[in-house]
Parts: C-alpha cells; sequence; structure tokens
C-alpha cells in the first residue's frame, strides 16, 4: 500500500433538487468487508439527458457522510469495487449512493461525451445532498474523472478515485493527471497494482494511494496471484473506509 499526501479545499453547494420517484427495497445488514447488501432504497432522478437512477445503501447507524459513486463508461453499479463499499460502509457511518447515469439507465451501451456526464452529475447532486450530511464524491474510472471534474464546484468533501484512468492503456504521454491535481479537495486514489490504465507509481508525486496488490482496472485479480480476490476487495474497502474515517467534513451548513 502506497500513500502520498492529499490536497484540501471546499466548493459551493449546488441548487435545489429535482422531484424523484422512489422504490424501496430491503437487504441485509452488512458488517465492514461483508458482500451483503444492507437496506437500499431506489430513486429516479429526471436530467436533461434522461433519468438517473440513486440507489441508497443506508448507514446502520447515525449516518456521518454520504460517499456517492458513479459508474464507469463500460459497466453499470455492478462493479465489484461499488458493490463492496456498499456492503462494507454503512456499517461505519457512510450511507452509500450508487449512482447510474442516464445513458446506462436507458439500457445504452456506449457513454456519451465527458461533458454529458458532468451535467447529468450536477443535476442529480441536489438528491445526493439531500440527507443533509457532507457528501463525498466519487466512481470508478469515466466516473472518477467526472467527480474530479466537478467536485469542487459542487461542493463535495472530498473525492474518491477509483481505478483513475490516468492515460489511455499503452499511452502514457496522454496524461489526465491534472483532472487529480486539480480538484482543490483531498483526494484518494485506488488503483490496481496491474492497471493497464495507470500503475500506483505512475500518479505524480502528492496524490494518496491504496494499491491493491495485482489487481486489473477492475480489481480482479489472477488465480494464481498472491493476493486472493477476497483479499484484494478487504485492501480496497479498509483503504477507503480508513481515509473517510480520518477526514475532516465540516457539515453542509458550513460549506454555504
Amino acid at each position: 500500500m502506497t500513500k502520498k499526501a492529499a490536497g484540501a479545499g471546499h466548493g459551493a453547494d449546488a441548487g435545489q433538487a429535482r422531484k424523484t420517484g422512489t422504490t424501496a427495497k430491503t437487504g441485509a445488514t452488512a458488517k465492514p468487508g461483508s458482500t451483503a447488501s444492507p437496506a437500499t432504497d431506489t430513486r429516479t432522478v429526471p436530467t436533461l439527458a434522461g433519468d438517473a437512477r440513486i440507489t441508497w445503501y443506508h448507514s446502520t447507524g447515525e449516518a456521518h457522510a454520504v460517499l456517492a459513486l458513479g459508474h464507469g463508461a463500460g459497466g453499470g453499479i455492478e462493479a465489484r469495487d461499488l458493490r463492496a463499499l456498499a456492503a462494507a460502509l454503512p456499517a461505519t457511518g457512510v450511507t452509500v449512493a450508487l449512482v447510474e447515469q442516464p445513458w446506462r439507465v436507458a439500457g445504452k451501451k456506449v457513454a456519451p461525451a465527458p461533458k454529458t456526464l458532468d451535467s447529468a452529475w450536477r443535476e442529480l447532486w441536489p438528491e445526493l445532498c439531500s440527507p443533509g450530511l457532507p457528501v463525498v464524491a466519487g466512481g470508478r474510472s469515466a466516473g472518477a474523472r467526472v467527480a474530479c471534474r466537478t467536485g469542487r464546484e459542487l461542493g463535495a468533501g472530498a473525492v474518491l478515485a477509483l481505478s483513475f484512468p490516468l492515460h489511455p492503456p499503452g499511452k502514457p504521454e496522454k496524461s489526465r493527471a491534472g483532472e487529480l491535481t486539480g480538484t482543490g479537495l483531498p483526494v484518494l486514489v485506488v488503483q490496481g497494482g496491474r492497471d493497464p490504465f495507470g500503475r500506483p507509481g505512475e500518479f505524480p508525486e502528492g496524490t494518496r494511494i491504496v494499491e491493491v496488490p495485482d489487481g486489473d482496472h477492475g480489481f480482479a485479480v489472477p488465480k494464481r496471484a498472491e493476493t486472493g480476490q477476497e483479499e484484494a476487495m478487504a485492501v480496497l474497502t479498509d483503504g477507503v473506509a480508513g481515509w473517510l474515517a480520518g477526514l475532516s467534513l465540516p457539515p453542509v451548513a458550513d460549506r454555504r
């Protein structure tokens, strides 16, 4: 595991939320590191790009923060890292919101342009703030980039970047490091040790990183690796939980 320092800063709150529809669902309460799902409810949020969807995994005790996580361009909220965090963190007082972008809700296979992703994220942000708790913005891959680009302006307390695509595979010269270094917020990167989109050692000095040994871009580990899949997910969830616990997140009212 590699750790480096991160920056800090805060932005303005977003506007008022749109009307949403809610469908209740119930699941089992999870302990940290568990793969069982806590109680959930799913809400539809209208945006100009179509309906987005938020699945809430509620804290099993008194919640002190919301972690909002977007998915990547090649998949949805079924990703193993998003599911692992949604199962583990509610037991630590963090409510997790898994966000499905409109293109994914509509069943499309190709993600739209980054500015469209950013716009939809901005529109649904008030719903993420609705519990009245500090919100940490995050996501995996393309979702991490959205969180980095919009976090400060929306008033996020910090940014969690899972499998940040630092560059296209085999093209390190096309770096996206500026999106990380320009957030103005505390940032944690969780990166697989063999991620072709950027290995932990390639990130700029000053980036705080949790390395998942042997993990690829989806945090899958080879069967013959020294690190098992369950152990890899524990590294991820423990690293994120520890980082969140150490953040100094001001109350929402203090960020207005």
